[in-house]
């Protein structure tokens, strides 16, 4: 059972049109349809249980002229620490469905289409990586605002981890806890990379001019058939909870079909598909010591990990918790749903604790001559 409140689906939200390669505009014979991703999006969300709201949240001119950005939100009367949720590159809100009732079964969640992506608007963004950074960050920050939420664990899967790392860095006030689930631009990129599978090495080298889901875009009508084809994996990690498993695909091809505004932010951000320009790994260290972090991921990813033990080195008087979940691969979130959502809840747990301490500390002693400097500002790292 589920309410939404599709509020501003009935308008037509206004896209600006990004100059690439192979646009909607010049291909004629692409299928997308805003109508027909906002019912996919619904029918997905139909096994979530949880009672949830959706609606654009107007961002003003982050980028574009009228930003506008699409959210859900469960259980918002929880008076725990908010949940946010950022995905990765190509994907939307729906495809937290195995996630949802998880999470919100204890406190409020917010799950957002990033600006660029899904049902989200298409602006412009640079072609420089670090400004293209900050406008993604940027972004999410008046998200924020016009959201007033002053403080929340944030959890980032793939680009979205980038891009919470990214985030932190700016507005730790903010994150009381940095969930980091397989992100992508981590470590720096290595002279060889003959390790990793030929297709990432292949699709490295192939898609450096081109976004990379130009072929879906290229693919047309026949988009949904191949993203089945040759992502089978990612329809069957669904089939379990989803009777009509050709929604994964199709909402995929739709979230995907549009003019690739956001895709463009990531293509100029990475640096051979695999890495980023401006690699997480060198800044991790300017983060503030008190932003708890937890860093997951699948033990059969393809993502390179090769930056833990250096974010271990560099966080060493933090708090940092590394989680592998055995059989997972990239999309671990929905690969074993079950461990990954427990150990999000542990760091929404620890943030909840961290929360409910600084409360306890503030408030005023019995006896507040015995109460000290040291002891009303004592903070211990864990």
């Amino acid at each position: 059972m589920f309410a939404v409140t599709d509020r501003g689906s009935s308008q037509t939200i206004a896209r600006q049109q990004v100059t690439s390669w192979f646009s909607p505009d010049w291909l004629t014979w692409n299928k997308y349809s805003e109508g027909m991703l906002r019912t996919l999006e619904k029918k997905i969300l139909q096994i979530v249980k949880t009672a949830y709201r959706g609606w654009y949240v107007d961002i003003g001119p982050v980028v574009g002229p009228a930003d506008k950005i699409w959210t859900i939100s469960f259980n918002t009367d929880s008076p725990n620490t908010p949940l946010v949720l950022l995905h990765g590159l190509g994907a939307g809100v729906a495809l937290w469905c195995l996630n949802l009732d998880a999470f919100a079964a204890s406190r409020p969640v917010y799950a957002f289409d990033l600006l660029g992506f899904g049902r989200s608007t298409r602006p412009q963004f640079s072609n420089d990586a670090t400004e293209a950074e900050q406008q993604m960050v940027k972004s999410i920050e008046e998200w924020r605002r016009e959201m007033k939420l002053e403080s929340f664990v944030l959890l980032g899967h793939s680009m979205g981890g980038f891009l919470a790392a990214a985030y932190a860095l700016s507005y730790p006030d903010h994150v009381k806890h940095l969930v980091l689930a397989d992100p992508w631009g981590f470590p720096e990129k290595p002279p060889e990379f003959k390790e990793l599978p030929l297709w990432i090495r292949t699709l490295s080298y192939m898609l450096q001019p081109f976004n990379p889901l130009t072929g879906i875009r290229v693919a047309g009508p026949l988009g949904p058939w191949i993203i089945n084809t040759l992502r089978s994996d990612i329809t069957k990690k669904y089939a379990a909870a989803l009777e009509q498993q050709e929604l994964i695909p199709q909402y995929i091809y739709q979230c995907n079909s549009q003019t690739p505004s956001g895709e463009s932010a990531f293509h100029a951000m990475m640096s051979g598909f695999g890495w980023a320009k401006n690699p997480m790994v060198k800044r991790i260290d300017q983060m503030r010591k008190d932003v708890p972090i937890t860093l997951l991921y699948g033990s059969r990813s393809w993502i390179d990990h090769s930056a833990t033990d250096i974010i271990k080195n560099k966080r060493i008087d933090s708090y940092f918790k590394l989680q592998v979940i055995t059989g997972a691969g990239h999309h671990v979130y929905a690969d074993k749903p079950e461990a990954f959502n427990q150990i999000v809840l542990e760091a929404c747990s620890h943030a909840d604790r961290s929360v409910k301490n600084k409360h306890l500390a503030l408030m005023p002693s019995h006896d507040e001559s015995e109460k000290t400097e040291s002891d009303a500002g004592s903070r211990s790292n864990q």
